[in-house]
């Protein structure tokens, strides 16, 4: 059996929130696709179900969680480079994201983050594998 992993957040404006992931460079599949939510294609394991927020709430008990309040999650995507890391946050930046932390540089571990036009935080991450490897083996952390 191969497992997928599904997030759904929920969103204010469902047609913003698909223009969005398009910007991103992501498909959707119209099967799995309505009024009240759009499945967008990030890997044939992966997908993220933009729900609106009043179909979210059919899903949770009590009120959904305020992303302008507080941090509740951090949904991180990786990428196959520092290339696609910038050319990532670029295009969230363009497609109406704000920052949310500076560039994290630290040695293989390379990462972008952005808040989505609903303030759900976002990261996209390149870790150098080899790099890791290559330290660990020496010694290093």
């Amino acid at each position: 059996m191969m497992r997928m992993i599904f997030v759904n957040p929920p969103v204010r404006d469902l047609a913003r929130s698909r223009q969005f992931f398009a910007a991103l460079g992501f498909s959707f599949n119209e099967d799995f696709s309505d009024d009240r939510a759009t499945w967008v294609e990030i890997e044939e394991n992966i997908g993220v179900m933009l729900l609106t927020e009043e179909h979210f709430e059919e899903f949770i008990n009590g009120p959904p969680a305020d992303p302008e309040a507080g941090t509740g999650v951090l949904v991180a995507l990786s990428a196959s480079g520092r290339a696609e890391v910038d050319d990532l946050l670029a295009r969230a930046l363009a497609a109406g994201a704000e920052p949310w932390k500076p560039v994290m540089d630290e040695g293989p571990m390379y990462v972008a983050s952005f808040r989505d036009p609903d303030g759900h935080v976002r990261e996209v991450a390149h870790m150098d594998t080899e790099a890791v490897a290559t330290s660990t083996a020496s010694g290093g952390a």
